[in-house]
């Protein structure tokens, strides 16, 4: 398997958090279970219910703690972010509905296949105006960051 490829980095440390968050999702159906146990002013399963939420608080911050120091720190932000989204082409699907689906497919094929941005490909190729796509294909809109 994959395991045996030279310099491959498993994920187990952010699966390991993906598991401590089912733990915690348990947890917290047994809370509620818990919580609907209750009689006039009486709880019994009380302690259950604080066992699962200490536990869930316990193993959540180590977790989470642990996901920091081995994934986290140390990264840092580079100038390529702009560009890596201009080039992407996740962006290509704001056109569908302008051009349709087949139209906006050959656009992201074409600016895989020539290296150049959907919107260089797609100002050649779609009729459509530089500041319509500009308005289209901006991330912030489509990701409602700048409705």
């Amino acid at each position: 398997g994959s395991s045996i490829m030279p310099g491959k980095i498993n994920p187990v440390i952010a699966e390991s958090l993906v598991m401590v968050c089912a733990q915690v999702a348990g947890n917290d159906a047994t809370i509620a279970m818990a919580g609907q146990s209750g009689n006039f002013e009486l709880n019994v399963m009380l302690p259950v219910a604080a066992y699962n939420l200490l536990q869930s608080i316990e193993i959540l911050a180590g977790a989470v703690d642990n996901f920091r120091i081995r994934c986290i720190d140390g990264l840092k932000a580079t100038g390529r972010g702009p560009e890596m989204v201009e080039r992407g082409l996740a962006l290509v699907t704001a056109l569908v509905p302008e051009i349709g689906y087949d139209r906006a497919a050959a656009i992201a094929h074409q600016s895989v296949i020539s290296g150049r941005t959907i919107k260089a490909v797609a100002l050649e190729s779609s009729g459509l105006t530089s500041d319509h796509l500009d308005e289209l294909l901006d991330p912030r809109r489509m990701t409602g960051l700048n409705p």
